[in-house]
């Protein structure tokens, strides 16, 4: 994906900050794609046997069972320090109250549309779901509220987890959270072995219908490789972030909030668009101050420098239209009036509005999901929610023999023009037996 396409670009603007690099892969690498290939294949073929060979070779863990016991989550999670646990259960009631009332805004319903012909709708829970809470250099226990409260609200009945060890170690605060968000299995397993796992099952993991939650690249190419046999909330890429600012947004804040998206991954683009050209001077200044002593300048350095980018435009028309050509997951305004970007802007995954509000909260603790769309995907989706976990389903009934009669005619009418003669059967036969008519095609009588 390219960063985005200036030559191409509806308005006129200058950078400021150029980025060092201008494209990022739209997909996984063939080399990606040929090791997550290669272990689904085999897991496919040799079930627990192939998991366990992959967590050994991967994350050096061979415990006797992944799934961890009632005893072994009350004593990791009693490892946990009071305070943690009282943040977590806090978030997580934020996250339950925005997927409740998500869940509210979907209303089942039945109408007549004809005497006797009631067309219905229903949203039905898929019935089990995975949840992949990526660990990594981050123990991304945020990632248990997003993928597991959401779906126990949405009526998921069973809910598997697995994350894997960080560093040989058990993430205790993460295995805490996907208990405290009401995972009904929990296993200490990550990568594409856990993912495979829980989509193709084996003789100790029931498969699930879903599969939701962020990962590196081997996990997102493993669910896009899954996906069809199994649904899949999004292709996750590299977190993104973009910044609309005008001249009286601070240049501190700016610089601080880019940075902070900027250290997930030496990969995540982080990019300001102004109206102010001393304004995006004065960020690079304190961007460039800060990351001195930064601890996570491992990722946020090369991040800022190879993918980061400073656009300069005339207005704040411009700066909307730019930055929905980006399509980011992440879109903070930091201008005057930033509700202006409700009506103004079409193209991301979340908005921030105003500078008492930035993207941390939102990934962290303000209770919407931050499981969102990357790499321009949000140009035609949005992130992980309730309605994710349902399938709308419909129902039809006729009870009444004239609209059946009448609808009968009409079907055989249709069917005919589109020459399904088997489908004009179906309705020739209703409105016959109804009317008490003869059949053109065939010589049997109904009764009367």
């Amino acid at each position: 994906m390219t960063l985005v396409n200036t030559s191409s670009s509806a308005v006129s603007h200058r950078f400021l900050k150029e980025p060092a690099k201008s494209s990022v892969t739209r997909g996984s690498t063939p080399e990606v794609r040929a090791t997550v290939e290669k272990v689904i294949a085999d897991i496919r073929e040799r079930g627990d046997a192939a998991v366990r060979e992959y967590s050994l070779k991967f994350d050096n863990h061979d415990p006797d069972s992944f799934l961890l016991s009632p005893d072994q989550l009350q004593e990791i999670i009693g490892r946990v320090p009071e305070q943690t646990i009282t943040d977590i259960k806090f978030v997580q009631e934020q996250v339950r109250t925005m997927a409740q009332k998500q869940l509210e805004s979907l209303a089942d319903f039945e109408i007549e549309t004809l005497p006797g012909v009631f067309l219905g709708q229903k949203n039905v829970p898929v019935q089990a779901a995975g949840a992949y809470i990526p660990g990594g250099k981050y123990p991304l226990l945020a990632s248990a509220h997003m993928t597991i409260i959401t779906a126990k609200v949405a009526g998921v009945e069973r809910v598997a987890a697995c994350t894997p060890l960080i560093q040989g170690e058990v993430p205790d605060a993460t295995v805490a959270a996907m208990f405290l968000a009401g995972a009904d299995e929990i296993y200490l397993l990550g990568g594409i072995q856990a993912v495979a796992a829980l989509a193709i099952g084996t003789e100790s993991i029931k498969p699930v219908n879903m599969l939701a939650g962020p990962g590196n690249a081997f996990v997102a190419e493993a669910k896009r490789q899954l996906f069809g046999e199994v649904g899949i909330d999004l292709f996750a890429g590299p977190t993104e972030v973009l910044i609309v600012a005008d001249e009286d947004a601070d240049p501190f804040i700016v610089a601080v909030d880019l940075l902070s998206q900027a250290e997930h991954g030496p990969d995540s683009p982080a990019v300001l668009i102004t109206t102010s050209e001393e304004l995006g001077e004065k960020v690079i200044q304190h961007i460039e101050a800060i990351l001195v002593d930064m601890p996570t300048r491992d990722y946020a350095e090369p991040a800022w420098r190879d993918w980061g980018a400073i656009h300069v435009v005339e207005s704040l028309d411009d700066a909307y239209v730019l930055a929905d050509e980006y399509a980011y997951e992440h879109v903070q305004i930091l201008t005057r009036d930033p509700r202006e970007a409700l009506e103004s802007m079409h193209n991301y995954g979340a908005l921030f509005l105003g500078e008492g509000t930035c993207v941390s909260y939102g990934d962290k603790v303000i209770g919407t999901n931050h499981v969102l769309p990357t790499r321009g995907a949000a140009r035609y989706t949005g992130g992980l929610w309730v309605g994710k976990y349902l399938r709308t389903v419909t129902y039809q009934e006729v009870t009444n023999t004239e609209s059946s009669a009448f609808l009968g005619e009409l079907c055989g009418r249709a069917s005919r023009v589109e020459r399904f003669e088997g489908h004009a059967r179906s309705g020739d036969a209703r409105a016959a037996k109804y009317r008490g008519e003869a059949l053109a095609w065939s010589d049997h009588t109904f009764e009367g």
